[in-house]
């Protein structure tokens, strides 16, 4: 009998590959406390992401978090301990929303 497209092997289903988010410290509880509201200031904004980085610094799962919001270029909130700002720098990018526009040197 022909191989077909039935015969290959599927991929695995995608619940599998966010089974780590059921262990997150952060499971169940008010999304505004990891993504800005609208128009959000600076201060609301630090205290904010400092009691997102709290949570995250105590969540069993922050690695796999982190490594997900970096490998997708997580664009909003924060992720893995980590913020939009952070995440970029790491990546090297001006911003997460353009990741193609990498950073360039101040001038000095």
């Amino acid at each position: 009998m022909q191989k077909g497209w039935v015969d290959m092997e599927r991929p695995r289903p995608v619940a599998v590959a966010w089974e780590w988010q059921l262990q997150a410290a952060c499971r169940g509880m008010d999304v505004e406390v990891f993504f800005h509201p609208d128009r959000e200031r600076n201060p609301y904004r630090a205290q904010r992401i400092s009691q997102a980085k709290q949570i995250c610094g105590e969540c069993p799962v922050i690695a796999q978090c982190r490594a997900h919001a970096l490998s997708v270029c997580e664009s909003f909130g924060v992720w893995g301990g980590l913020s939009e700002d952070e995440r970029a720098g790491i990546l090297g990018v001006r911003s997460l929303l353009y990741p193609g526009q990498a950073r360039t040197p101040a001038a000095g």
